[in-house]
This record gives structure tokens, sequence and C-alpha cells, in this order.
């Protein structure tokens, strides 16, 4: 016997920001080393596997209190400081207003801003503007050549006729050579995003009564399940498993693999359908799951499914986090240079059915509060006939792990509390760690994107700083010349802010994750790629624009995708946000 699933009521939740989740300083202790990294950054070659360490990017510690705390407040893993400690900071009545005496901040005006972007434009096209008058130089001395001086050009190519063919010999090979061992380009023809049906949306009141009718939480645990969820940035149309709306629960395994059905089979289904593709001519699938993977595995549920060929390079990824969705597509990225013409699918999820927590543990609480249903099927292909159709070009994918360390390792670990229930703990020093292992990755990734005159400008400050003046300010490279389009992992609003202030970025820049939350909640691996498909629901996707796909996840890992718009992207049929996205951007009081 088991209550129908509640219907949902209207409206949402929000509550005023009153602090900001974490400082961070800009610190410099680069070794002279780096400049010789700077002149390798100038002529390095545009492939994944460079890498230097010394970038001059923005080193990146967080608040003190934070690494130094002895007591831990899980809060704080989600919401600003001034948040956690309570909500009797956001209810002080008005607003208050302080004037400032300072003189402006030349820094942010107008007339600066396009100095600095003509001073990009200047440097990034700087070989084009030097080839142009070149050009015009030849064709001007070639224009000016009488026949009789044609004749002569002619006449000593004849007579040198072995060192025309030796001069050819050699460019026929290296050009060979350059075609056969150059890395193949991985397109993202199209991707699908599973949307859950109506009936299992969950709003706030249904979450507490469900928890509380369960018996397994004391009032404590159900309180601090409510500041979570007001905070949290989630809205009131995100979806639970199934297994969840039933009094009691019924987290078994049947009920497990269906979930695991239900969205791998949903997503896929509406992939296949808006690509025509045959599932016969899939060479490759790489599925990712951490917390739930049964025999026979997820991936051969899905070749079971869909009749795939016996000769599938098929794997099946478990335990890695909400970063094994940038994990997966690497791995089909490299799959894909070594057979040929071939497609790829990546299926990313996570299953929630089994992987309640249903103990009072506070650190352990959290993934209860935000993590929910979704998946996301992505079809990769290295065939250049498909580079008409694709949306995307896979330019770099870069990959941060930090498991090495103690603290990193375990700073997000599956285990048993005190009772033997099991969930995900969430450390204390999960922030700090998070900022380290995202330093590491854009150190990685800097050179592989950002401009030349970024670069120029931070190695110029740097020798001021440590050859003239001490006290000049390190230049913190600016990403938003870098990239368009921003889908950072929606795991909760304090990871949305913290980048938000580390990268220094713009609200509209972090809209397409604070929508996602809102919309869906925490639908680990398969954020970004609802992230990707708000940014073209909302028609921003223009040709040649660049996305920066980022995400955490245990171990501790930090990884990163870029992809270059190969057209004006518009969204596929059946899309995520096809029947909500008029109704977004939702105003957020934060």
């Amino acid at each position: 016997m088991h209550a129908a699933p509640h219907k949902i009521g209207d409206g949402s939740r929000a509550h005023a920001r009153t602090g900001a989740p974490g400082s961070l300083y800009v610190v410099d202790d680069r070794p002279p080393a780096f400049v010789l990294g700077v002149v390798v950054v100038v002529v390095y070659n545009r492939r994944n596997s460079f890498s230097p360490v010394s970038f001059p990017t923005s080193l990146i510690t967080f608040d003190s209190q934070i690494q130094s705390s002895k007591s831990f407040d899980p809060t704080r893993l989600l919401l600003p400081p001034a948040m956690s400690s309570g909500a009797s900071s956001a209810s002080a009545g008005g607003v208050q207003i302080h004037t400032s005496r300072r003189l402006p901040d030349f820094l942010q005006s107008v007339n600066l801003k396009y100095v600095k972007l003509g001073y990009h434009y200047l440097l990034t096209h700087f070989f084009t503007l030097l080839l142009v008058p070149s050009m015009a130089v030849i064709i001007v001395q070639a224009s000016q050549m009488n026949p009789e001086e044609i004749n002569q050009l002619w006449l000593h190519l004849k007579y040198n006729l072995v060192s025309v063919i030796i001069c050819s010999a050699f460019l026929v090979f290296g050009s060979t050579v350059y075609i056969m061992t150059r890395p193949r380009s991985v397109y993202l023809v199209d991707y699908s995003c599973y949307k859950p049906p109506e009936h299992l949306q969950v709003k706030y009141h249904q979450f507490m009564e469900h928890s509380k009718l369960t018996g397994d939480f004391d009032e404590s645990s159900l309180e601090f399940q409510r500041k979570i969820l007001e905070r949290s940035g989630l809205g009131e149309e995100t979806y639970a498993p199934e297994a969840m709306h039933y009094i009691p629960p019924r987290p078994s395994m049947a009920a497990a693999r269906e979930e695991a059905e239900q969205v791998m089979y949903g997503a896929l289904d509406n992939l296949f359908a808006n690509t025509n593709i045959k599932p016969k001519d899939i060479g490759i699938l790489v599925v990712n799951c951490s917390l739930f993977n049964p025999t026979p595995s997820l991936s051969a549920m899905i070749v079971n499914k869909y009749k795939l060929r016996g000769n599938i390079k098929s794997f099946n990824l478990g335990g890695m986090g909400c970063s094994a969705g940038v994990i997966a597509v690497d791995l089909a990225k490299d799959m894909l240079q070594v057979h040929r013409n071939t497609c790829a699918v990546v299926v990313s999820t996570e299953n929630i059915t089994q992987n309640w927590y249903f103990g009072n543990k506070k650190s352990m609480l959290i993934p209860n509060c935000l993590f929910r249903v979704g998946g996301a099927a992505v079809l990769l292909s290295n065939k250049s006939s498909d580079r008409r159709r694709a949306k995307y070009k896979l330019v770099h994918v870069v990959r941060t792990h930090r498991g090495a360390d103690d603290k990193a390792f375990r700073c997000v670990y599956q285990e048993q509390d005190d009772a033997g229930k099991t969930g995900v703990s969430l450390s204390k020093d999960l922030m700090a760690i998070a900022g380290g292992a995202l330093k590491t990755n854009i150190t990685t990734l800097g050179p592989l994107v950002l401009p030349i005159s970024e670069q120029l400008l931070f190695f110029a400050t740097l020798v001021a700083k440590k050859f003239f003046n001490a006290k000049v300010k390190p230049y913190i490279p600016d990403f938003k010349l870098a990239f368009d389009h921003f889908c950072i992992h929606a795991g909760g609003r304090a990871v949305i802010d913290e980048l938000e202030k580390n990268l220094q970025l713009l609200p509209i820049h972090v809209e397409a994750s604070r929508m996602t939350l809102h919309r869906f909640g925490n639908t680990p691996s398969s954020s970004i790629w609802y992230e990707l498909a708000y940014t073209e629901a909302k028609g921003r996707m223009r040709r040649g624009n660049r996305v920066w796909q980022i995400a955490f996840g245990s171990g501790f890992k930090c990884n990163s995708a870029v992809w270059q718009a190969l057209r004006n992207v518009t969204p596929s049929p059946n899309s995520p946000w096809e029947d909500c996205i008029h109704k977004y951007p939702v105003q957020l009081m934060l």
C-alpha cells in the first residue's frame, strides 16, 4: 500500500543574500622559470597534450576560516557564511545604503573596456595584419612583370627540374605525414536530456512531509533539510525517483533498475529519433553512473535494449562523481582517435533510488536535498561527413585529479554512519579542495584557450612586479575573452557563486547554471548538458562561439571540456526546456 504522489502547489521561496561564500586572494609566487613558459605559450602547438604548469593564472585560496574550522557546519558548503550561521541577518529590516568617498574604479570604465578589447583584437589578428600587406606587395610586384621576365623565371625553373622535384617530394611527404598523424576532429552531432514525467515532481512541502512520515529523521535533521532546501537555489519543479514517492520509500534493486532504464532509454530514444542514426552504426558506448553499478552493467543493459552490434567497444564508469560526464567524453574522444569512421554514444546519469540517506548525520543529508533525477545521451562522431550536421566540435578536454592527497580523496566519501546507514559524506575541507583543483585545471587550460593578449598582459605585470615595483598587482586573465558561454556544474548555489566571483563572470554567464539548478536540481554528471540546452533554447549560440563545460567530482577531480559551435545552433526537438523556456530566467533573491 502506498500513497499517491502529492501534487505540488505553485510558488517558490527566495531569500536575501547576506554574504559571499568564502574569500579569494590572488597571490604571486611564480618562479623565474615562468618566462620560459610564456615563450612556449606564444609558439605553442594547439594540441590537447600541451599543458604547462606555469601558466599565468590567479592562484586561488579559500577563506582561512573554512580551512581551519574546527566545527563542521554543512550548510557552509551550499550557503554564504552569513546565511549558514542563521537567518537572523537576512531578516533584518530594510536595505542599508552606504555612500563611498573613494574615487571611481576606472578599470570598469567603458572607454578603457573598449581600449582593452581593441588591444585584444590587434594582437589576436597580428599575423593576419602582417600577411595582408605582404600579399599585396607580392601581387603588385607580379603584376609589374613583363613577358620577358616571366619567361626568364620559367627557364630558371625548367633547368633546375631536379630541385623542383626534390622540393615537391618533400612537400608531398610532409603533407602526407601531417594528414596521417594529426588528431582526428571529434564532432558533437546532437545530444538529448531526459525530462521526467510531471508526477515525479517534488515541492518543498512534499519533500518535508515525506521525510517526516518516514520516521527516520529527528527534528534537528528535518529542520536542517528544510533550511538547505530553502537556500539551495532549487525550485519547486525538480524530480525525485518513483521509489521516494512511496510511504515508506521503496529503495529496492528493482526500483533502481527501473529508474536507470527510464532515464537512459528516455534520453537515447529521443537522441536516435532526432539524429536518425541506426543503433548498428554505433561503434563505441560509454556510460557513467557513480553510485549504481549492477550486474550486468548499465552499458550491457543498453546493448541488450537496442541490440547493438557484437564488436561494440563498451565501457561502464562508476564511482567517478559529478565530473564523470567530461571523463566519459574524454574516453570517447580517445577511442575515436583510434577507430576511424565511427560514432560514439556517451550516456551520463546518476541513480538516486538506492542512494537516499535515511540517517541523521548532517554532513550526509545534503545530497538528499540537492540530487534529482536526470540524464543525458550524447552522439559523437569522427566522420568528416557528419561535420555538416554536427552542432559542435570538441576543442579541448583538460582533466585534473587530486586523489593523491588524502584530504582530497576523502572530502566526498561514501560510508556508513554510526547507525550503519549508508550515505555520501561531505568534508569540511570540500570548498578549499575544490578551489585547489580549479586552480590546477585552469592553469593547464589557460594556455590552450586564452588569447595572446591576455598572456602578454600577465607577463608584463609579472616582470614589472619582479624587477621594478613589488607592490604591482598581478594581472588576472579574463576568461570571458576565451569563452562565450559557461556551463558550470550545478552542484549547488555556493559552487556557482564561487566560480562567478573567482572567474570574474557576469550574471548572464552563470544564468544557465542557476536556472538549471532551479528547474532540474543537481542532476550530477548530466547537469552541464541541461545548461547547454538552456543556452540553445535562449537562441544565444552562434557559429564560432566557444563553450566551457566545467565540473567537479569525488576523488577529487575538476574536469573541463571546450566546444566550438559549427553553426547557429537551435534546440533539438523535445528539449527539456521546450515547454518552460519562456518562464526563464526567473528572479532569484540570492
